[in-house]
């Protein structure tokens, strides 16, 4: 039998970088930078300066980045056991815990001094508490003790708008705080819809889990509960003067396809296709809503005071 032929150092490279830049979340972390993208163009009338807009973007980006690779690590035994995460690059040994530590920690400390230097002091505080928050508390403490951890754990996960707004501005702002209050009461409907349909995943994994603990119809039941939270302060931008019309007139068909999901799932004898459907629109629902608030920032609306 020939022997394995060793891998190109080239084509070695071409790995390693790959599933370093796997454990970043890169779909996941698009969608963070994307709503600090939303917020700092909100911050101010017409377009902001480019250089400080970059850095911001890079800036943040890099720590989300990070987070996420401080939670695959932090993971890497539960990814494994779950069906959903096990081909994940730490449990399949692609990578070594160190070499995720040092690209978490390196990803880190380079967004914080891009922050401090190149933004404000504000948003570089601010952001390495999501930070923290995400990548330590969530994923060290809470995922594994308390059914709320996505609760509990989504206010690092609804920093993003708040970082683009200091970014630009050096406060925060009423709106900026609405956006959060959105991401915030959207998270919990969003990883509940994922862990029913996920529930024996979590179940394998010792993740106390909403569905795991209390059942798919409680679950459904807070999903209801947080849903009419989100549908209701999804409003907020637009009562304090922002994206008018277009956002106004998005938002509504955005929340109506959010409710048909909730109905189909509330109506389901078999409740595992609707969850699953629902995770799905839920993830299109946040990205839809910023680009709508954006669009009528730039079209319709007048321009909002920072």
């Amino acid at each position: 039998m020939d022997a394995p032929q060793p891998v190109p150092v080239a084509a070695a490279r071409a790995l390693l970088w790959r599933d370093l830049i796997g454990v970043t979340k890169p779909r996941v972390v698009s969608l963070i930078v994307f709503t600090a993208l939303v917020g700092m163009l909100l911050a101010v009338p017409g377009w902001p300066p480019l250089g400080l807009l970059c850095a911001a973007t890079v800036g943040i980006g890099c720590a989300a980045a990070s987070a996420a690779a401080f939670n695959h690590l932090l993971d890497r035994r539960i990814d494994a056991r779950m069906l959903r995460t096990r081909y994940r690059p730490l449990p399949q040994g692609h990578l070594k815990p160190w070499q995720v530590l040092g690209w978490a920690w390196l990803l880190a400390f380079f967004a914080f001094l891009l922050l401090v230097f190149a933004v404000n002091v504000l948003t570089a505080v601010l952001t390495f508490a999501s930070l923290i928050g995400y990548g330590l508390v969530y994923t060290r403490f809470l995922k594994k003790i308390t059914p709320q951890n996505i609760v509990i754990g989504g206010a690092a996960g609804a920093a993003p708008p708040v970082l683009g707004w200091t970014a630009m501005t050096d406060h925060i702002s009423a709106v900026s705080l609405s956006l959060f209050m959105i991401i915030f009461v959207w998270t919990p409907p969003h990883f509940w819809s994922l862990a029913i349909g996920r529930k024996s995943d979590y179940e394998r994994a010792g993740i106390p889990m909403l569905p795991v603990t209390h059942g798919e119809r409680f679950t459904t039941l807070q999903i209801l509960f947080y849903t009419i939270l989100l549908v209701t302060l999804s409003y907020l931008p637009g009562l304090l003067g922002y994206g008018g019309w277009i956002y106004l007139a998005g938002v509504t068909v955005l929340n109506g396809g959010f409710l048909t999901g909730l109905v189909r799932l509330l109506r389901a004898p078999q409740p595992v296709p609707p969850a699953l459907a629902l995770f799905r629109y839920s993830i299109w629902y946040l990205a839809l809503l910023f680009a709508v608030l954006l669009a009528g920032h730039y079209v319709a609306a007048p321009w909002g005071s920072a």
